[in-house]
């Protein structure tokens, strides 16, 4: 079968590549561009938590643990001169990453050059697509200008995609929503470690509002608030800010300060009609645009990549299923839209002077709560999409039991036994091409895995996941948050959560996985029900898992 072809060699087209070489699906990713990176030091990403984990389980090591990227120790909150909020990061609220742009390129170029399965063509400009029913061909212009054949094509290939006009998908939204200045500088500032949103700042060329978030080696970028539509930013006028915001944060004076880069970001919110035509999709800026009060577009790409990577897998080694493939544009372009939606609501209150509750009801945030949360990754400005309304979410039925991640979810990253009875993180198993099954087991941690596999209710759950419509693999943990023991978990390959059940229930989990891989809804799922725990009838067999035998216990 032809290879997936990948438009666009920025971070979303190659971490789409590699995530699809972990689904052991080859890709021809087409680089307009000379396959190296300008380093900018100004133009830098911060990713949540579990984003960046998929970027790193794609490049191979671990960026906060380099020189590259930065865990922030926390988080301040200033207006004028007032400390409104502060929070510490740590194990239980961790931290987002917070790392160059170039830096995350090349990294991923580095992982791809040792992949076998992904080819880059360099100096390689999209210019013809066409469609049929067995594949997308498209033609290349360049020094080796050529046609190309693919099974499927994703165009990563920015605001200005060439992808998105040649299917004649239309990209509307708001222009110069917001505009910043930017610099990137290595000096010294009274809070090391911490990112600070500093409103109304009290001196003179402060503006409306400033952040200063660290990165790796003493280095930080700081981002000015601009009028939507004012005078270009001079040299000299940004020398002005930097010196007078480094003196208002330092008691004065102005630290010593090495200025590394310069330049402005102006923020457009534009959402794609449509994110798949047929074997052709969108993903990145190509798909979405946004960026205002602090929420981040890059992160949001690296979602679409994930989100795609093991459909389109799917989709190559076992033929397309179209549900699962019209999922991607259901939930990924819900997601975006919820997230520019909120922006939207609350930009009149943050940048306007009035007030919050008027444009957001039913909320009691302040403003300063509420940008902190899309800086950080929280709150409808920052938290991660739900898929809980996803056309891949399974029937509701008796065997449902809650836990502490809703169905549709991102699962939380627990420690886990693997079956070859090592201990990994959960995350760790994610975008392997399989699903997966944990079971929660209290007590299993205190016993070799050959004690208690083979015990218990162990057997039936193997025999179970063994019969999966799909190959899966069976995970325990020791706990999980919410979760009582023997609650059994089903995960999609991108870790959102599927459903949980009490207990060994074969049938219903079968019925949930099939659901999942976009196959026909399970018998007594009424027309319009999408989510688990609301109507819908029990399909598989009852049993009482509270008087199984416990897989803790010592075999023999």
């Amino acid at each position: 079968m032809d290879p997936v072809i990948v438009v666009g060699a920025g971070p979303v087209g190659l971490a789409l590549a590699l995530a699809l070489a972990r689904h052991s699906v080859p890709t021809v990713v087409l680089d307009e561009g000379p396959g190296k990176d300008e380093q900018r030091p100004a133009r830098t990403v911060v990713l949540r938590d579990d984003t960046a984990a998929f970027a790193e389980r794609l490049a191979g090591h671990s960026f906060g643990d380099t020189e590259t990227g930065a865990r922030w120790a926390g988080w301040r909150s200033v207006r004028r001169k007032q400390l409104m909020r502060e929070l510490d990061f740590d194990e239980a609220t961790p931290s987002p990453l917070h790392l160059p742009q170039h830096e995350l390129t090349s990294a991923l170029r580095e992982a791809i050059a040792d992949e076998r399965l992904v080819k880059v063509a360099v100096d390689s400009k999209l210019d013809s697509l066409e469609q049929d029913a067995g594949g997308v061909t498209v033609h290349t212009r360049g020094p080796k200008g050529t046609w190309w054949r693919g099974s499927y094509l994703v165009g990563c290939d920015g605001s200005r995609s060439t992808v998105r006009k040649l299917l004649d998908v239309r990209f509307p939204g708001r222009t110069a929503v917001e505009r910043h200045a930017v610099a990137a500088l290595r000096t010294e500032l009274p809070w090391p470690g911490q990112a600070l949103l500093h409103r109304m700042p009290p001196w003179r060329h402060g503006g409306a509002e400033v952040v200063g978030r660290p990165l790796a080696g003493g280095v930080w970028r700081l981002d000015w608030l601009l009028p939507p539509r004012g005078d270009l930013v001079t040299p000299d006028a940004l020398v002005v800010r930097i010196r007078e915001t480094l003196a208002g944060w330092c008691g004065g004076s102005t630290p010593p300060y090495e200025l590394l880069d310069t330049g402005v970001h102006t923020v457009h919110h534009r959402l794609a009609r449509r994110w798949r035509v047929g074997r052709a999709f969108l993903a990145g800026d190509a798909a979405h645009l946004l960026g205002a009060l602090g929420t981040q577009g890059l992160d949001e790409g690296l979602r679409d990549a994930d989100n795609l990577a093991w459909k389109l897998g799917f989709a190559w080694h076992h033929g397309a299923r179209e549900a699962l493939l019209d999922s991607y544009q259901v939930e990924r372009r819900a997601g975006v839209a919820a997230r520019l939606r909120a922006a939207d609501q609350s930009l009149p209150a943050l940048r306007g002077n009035k007030n919050l509750r008027s444009y957001v009801p039913g909320s009691a945030r302040g403003h300063d709560t509420l940008l902190t949360d899309g800086h950080v990754g929280r709150g409808p400005l920052g938290a991660p999409s739900s898929y809980a309304d996803s056309p891949l979410a399974p029937v509701f039925s008796e065997s449902f039991t809650a836990v502490g991640t809703e169905p549709g979810a991102p699962v939380v990253d627990v420690r886990v036994t693997a079956p070859d009875g090592s201990f990994v993180q959960l995350r760790d198993r994610l975008g392997l091409g399989h699903l997966i099954v944990v079971l929660v087991a209290p007590g299993t941690v205190v016993w070799e895995r050959r004690h208690w596999v083979t015990a218990g209710i162990m057997p039936r759950l193997a025999a179970a996941v063994t019969a999966l419509p799909h190959a899966a693999e069976l995970l325990v943990a020791e706990s999980y948050p919410g979760a009582a023991a023997h609650s059994v978990l089903l995960v999609r390959p991108d870790g959102h959560l599927v459903t949980a059940l009490s207990g060994v229930r074969p049938a219903e989990l079968y019925a949930a996985a099939e659901t999942a891989l976009g196959g026909s809804a399970p018998t007594g799922r009424a027309d319009g029900e999408e989510r688990p725990g609301r109507t819908g009838t029990s399909t598989g067999e009852e049993e009482n898992s509270a008087g199984a035998a416990g897989v803790a216990r010592r075999s023999g």
